[in-house]
């Protein structure tokens, strides 16, 4: 069975979840060799075998933290030219969406972003994938190279499956780019104590119909009974009502969860495309004509300020 890369996302050793699924994902189309790089990258090497990895490729370098993104294209592209994969897996963040493109110009390949799903052909891996502003659902194979495919986190059920892991040592040899843009500065991110919105397996969501900064303590109670992280519309982040990192939609960040709830939110296409490949889809709008009712899985017609706060207090009790 052919190999196919996965690029591992991990922060000094703890593998990220998509990279998990994106495991699972390559069990579908061949045999899973993991490339992990930067510091920590050889603690990766355990929970890696345990989703599936046959081989886990390392490198461990200075330049992965002091630089960006091209000492890991030039990372990956020595893995490519070590295994001769029959696809490479890239988690769809945007950092990770940069490298594969860059990995795709470099060796002559066709890309695939945003994939929802993977399959095997005789052709080659088929992806899915959700289109112009998600209004289509298409089947999608690159036909020149080796594909390279970054696909949307929580496309996937994370599925253990043991395999060897078999740690090798990967030879990099960096290009003159890979010290072009240096990093200078960092500024660690504050913690809210909730998920990252593009991994999260649910997201609670507001927009215009919260009516101010003051009100979305409502959206937050609702996400935190949960356990999920906290969007926003475009409308509600251009007001000024929270920030723009947690805008969801097509200038914002597309999310996938197992589920979406979006409270006064009209459901325009912008906010759609960012999240309309989520599982299940609830929305509460006192607007009985909203275009968001088009697209749920469950609706609520009623005025949020009251829906919200009685959800809010169902979900506690029964937790409780």
């Amino acid at each position: 069975m052919a190999e196919v890369l996965v690029y591992v996302d991990h922060a000094d050793g703890a593998v990220r979840k998509p990279t998990l699924e994106l495991l699972t994902l390559a069990r579908r189309i061949g045999e899973p060799v993991a490339v992990a790089l930067g510091a920590g990258a050889a603690d990766t090497a355990a929970a890696l075998a345990e989703h599936g990895a046959v081989k886990v490729l390392t490198h461990e370098a200075a330049e992965y933290a002091d630089y960006l993104v091209v000492p890991k294209v030039d990372a990956l592209q020595a893995a490519v030219t070590a295994v001769s994969p029959a696809a490479v897996l890239v988690p769809s963040s945007a950092e990770g969406k940069e490298i594969a493109a860059r990995l795709a110009l470099r060796i002559g390949a066709g890309i695939i972003t945003d994939a929802t799903d993977l399959e095997a052909s005789e052709e080659g891996p088929v992806a899915t994938q959700s289109v112009f502003a998600a209004s289509f659902t298409t089947k999608t194979r690159v036909i020149k190279g080796t594909p390279v495919i970054t696909v949307k986190p929580n496309s996937a059920a994370v599925e253990p499956a043991p395999a060897a892991g078999t740690v090798e040592t990967l030879t990099v040899a960096f290009t003159g780019q890979a010290t072009g843009t240096k990093v200078t500065a960092r500024t660690p991110r504050e913690s809210t104590g909730r998920p990252e919105l593009t991994e999260a397996a649910i997201v609670v969501s507001g927009g215009r119909g919260v009516n101010g900064a003051e009100n979305f303590p409502l959206i937050e109670a609702l996400a935190d009974s949960l356990g999920a992280a906290v969007g926003a519309s475009r409308a509600a982040v251009d007001a000024g009502w929270y920030p723009h990192t947690n805008q969801v939609g097509q200038t914002g960040k597309s999310v996938s969860p197992q589920l979406y709830i979006a409270n006064g939110i009209s459901g325009a296409i912008q906010h759609r495309a960012g999240m309309q490949t989520s599982k299940t889809i609830v929305a509460v709008n006192k607007d009985a004509e909203a275009p968001i009712f088009d697209l749920v899985d469950y609706g609520v017609v009623g005025d949020l300020f009251d829906v919200v706060p009685q959800l809010t207090e169902e979900i506690n009790t029964r937790k409780g």
